[in-house]
């Protein structure tokens, strides 16, 4: 009895070898094709974000968001090319059950920033306005201020007092108005110029004296 189950362990031991090398033998060429496709997925993503990133250097002139855009395509480029490097290698399902559930986490985290997602778009739009610009006299969330700063998510305003007035994007992009350049202060140099160009004319013409009658 001994030596049948020796025999049979020893066929289910051949068996299961004998799969395996046949299971070997026949991913050898999906593990050629995968290997394949990786390093070409890897050259074409560097060289589509390489061509993204210049034009929009080209197109914005704040790096912020051209970083931003390039990420977000590069999150999409990389994880497109995963799920298909899976299906390759024969595991379909896994990938289209990972490709719904990134769905559902995707909306689920889109949900919970849709305040900084509606910033960041609006910030983008008040980048690329030629109306507001830091200096400009504006008027958002009912209030009249200096704009002096404008980044992806908030915009400061300078209010009466000195005060800084830190609005979302979205809320001034929603209404907002210019009301021109905010005045620059003259410069010391230049208000001291002025002062000796108005004393110099009354010293040379002499001084008048209470009678009208002027001195020499």
């Amino acid at each position: 009895m001994n030596v049948s189950q020796s025999r049979e362990f020893e066929g289910i031991v051949a068996e299961s070898l004998a799969g395996l090398r046949a299971g070997f033998v026949d991913a050898i060429p999906r593990l050629i094709t995968a290997l394949l496709f990786a390093v070409a997925a890897y050259a074409g993503i560097r060289v589509a974000l390489s061509l993204a990133r210049s034009a929009l250097d080209r197109i914005y002139a704040d790096d912020l968001v051209a970083d931003l855009f390039a990420a977000v395509a590069g999150v999409f480029m990389w994880f497109g090319a995963a799920l298909a490097l899976l299906k390759i290698l024969g595991m379909g399902d896994i990938a289209a059950s990972l490709g719904t559930a990134t769905g559902f986490v995707a909306l689920g985290v889109s949900y919970a920033l849709s305040d900084m997602i509606a910033d960041t778009v609006a910030g983008v739009y008040l980048l690329r306005d030629p109306d507001f610009e830091p200096g400009d006299v504006v008027v958002a969330a009912d209030e009249t201020g200096v704009v002096r700063e404008i980044d992806l998510r908030k915009t400061r305003l300078e209010i009466d007092g000195g005060d800084t007035l830190v609005l979302g994007n979205s809320l001034v992009e929603e209404r907002w108005a210019k009301k021109g350049r905010a005045e620059s202060p003259p410069a010391a140099g230049s208000e001291s110029a002025a002062g000796d160009s108005g004393s110099s004319p009354t010293g040379d013409a002499g001084a008048t004296d209470g009678s009208g009658v002027t001195d020499g």
